[in-house]
């Protein structure tokens, strides 16, 4: 009798492990079993939990790198001073040395562009020019041949000697309705000193190197004050030189020496 009860007990013992391993079974596996618990709670949850940590996460799992910053270029008038102490330094006369980019710097300017080949003009100094001026430690060789060149554009005369400027100097050229012509000529004509213009009454010409025999009033000369040597074309066709620069080159310049007048102002 006592048997038959241990092997009953046992039996419901039994029984009972059996179904917990069912309703774990069940839970896992069986999708009958709980249609209602999987339609609401897996909606629900999924949807709202994705979308709220997938672009929260990538953004910050990204590396990021520093953008290096574009070098600030200088605007030019922060060159100027050194500009002009460099040209004045290499003969290119800029009048007062400032860092004020004056008319007569821009003179100096003009004529920098043309011995370096670059374009030619009268404009203000630009970052092209700085570079350029700066980073020279000497005037470029000449590609003319020996002569006076005056270019009309930068109203500036180059002496060439030898196979080198010898002078880089201001000029005024002539004025509307009396314009220096473009020419080539040579020095056929040699005056010293002081002497009164043949055609304009108390007009006076110093060392005066007349180069064009077919316009035998036309030299390049020393004014009686150097202010009338504009920095534009203010003189009656002939070419006005200051007087400290046409002495000296008065004296260098032998007859027959090549001159040409060329550009337009």
């Amino acid at each position: 009798m006592s048997r038959r009860r241990g092997l009953v007990a046992g039996s419901v013992v039994l029984s009972f492990v059996l179904v917990g391993c069912s309703d774990v079974a069940a839970s896992e596996s069986s999708p009958s079993d709980t249609p209602s618990s999987s339609s609401s709670s897996t909606p629900s949850s999924t949807p709202s939990a994705t979308p709220s940590a997938t672009p929260s996460a990538t953004p910050t799992a990204k590396p990021t790198t520093a953008t290096p910053k574009p070098k600030v270029k200088q605007k030019p008038q922060y060159y100027a001073l050194r500009v002009e102490r460099q040209l004045d330094k290499l003969g290119y006369p800029v009048g007062d040395v400032d860092g004020d980019i004056t008319v007569r710097a821009k003179q100096a300017l003009c004529a920098w562009r043309e011995t370096h080949g670059m374009p030619v003009s009268r404009k203000g100094l630009t970052l092209a020019d700085a570079y350029s001026v700066l980073n020279a430690a000497r005037r470029p060789v000449p590609t003319r041949e020996p002569g006076i060149y005056v270019n009309k554009t930068c109203q500036v005369a180059y002496q060439i000697v030898g196979k080198a400027y010898k002078r880089i100097v201001w000029v005024s050229t002539g004025a509307l309705g009396y314009e220096t012509p473009n020419r080539t000529g040579k020095v056929w004509r040699k005056w010293a000193g002081a002497h009164e213009s043949s055609l304009y009454p108390e007009a006076y010409m110093y060392d005066s190197l007349y180069f064009l025999r077919d316009r035998p009033g036309i030299a390049l000369h020393g004014s009686r004050v150097n202010s009338l040597v504009r920095p534009y074309p203010a003189s009656h066709s002939c070419v006005r030189v200051t007087r400290l620069e046409i002495t000296q080159i008065f004296k260098e310049t032998p007859i027959g020496t090549k001159v040409q007048v060329y550009g337009d102002y």
